[in-house]
């Protein structure tokens, strides 16, 4: 593998067809205890897929994260919406379709 130029050590760089991809690399480490059985399944998963055991989990923090947030926004939007007669999901699908 050829040595990281000094000025990207903290990016992650690669080339597409069409343009030059810079992202950052700069990230805080996060330690975590798994049951045996977990780390087992992410490990199984991570060679099925072909990808990093610590790609596999933050983007699982990531969607949980995102769904969490989600959910925090939908709590609080809850009363505007059923005051202006939106009970469930299927009013708001009906009403904006």
């Amino acid at each position: 593998m050829a040595k990281r130029h000094e000025l990207f050590r903290h990016f992650d760089y690669f080339l597409t067809s069409s343009c030059f991809v810079l992202r950052c690399l700069t990230m805080e480490t996060l330690t975590i205890r798994l049951p045996n059985e977990l780390k087992d399944h992410l490990q199984k998963l991570s060679e099925e897929q072909n990808k990093p055991v610590s790609d596999i989990v933050r983007e699982s923090i990531r969607r949980y994260v995102a769904v969490e947030r989600f959910r925090a926004l939908r709590k609080k939007v809850l009363p505007f919406a059923e005051a202006q007669g939106f009970l469930t999901d299927e009013d708001i699908f009906k009403e904006i379709s």
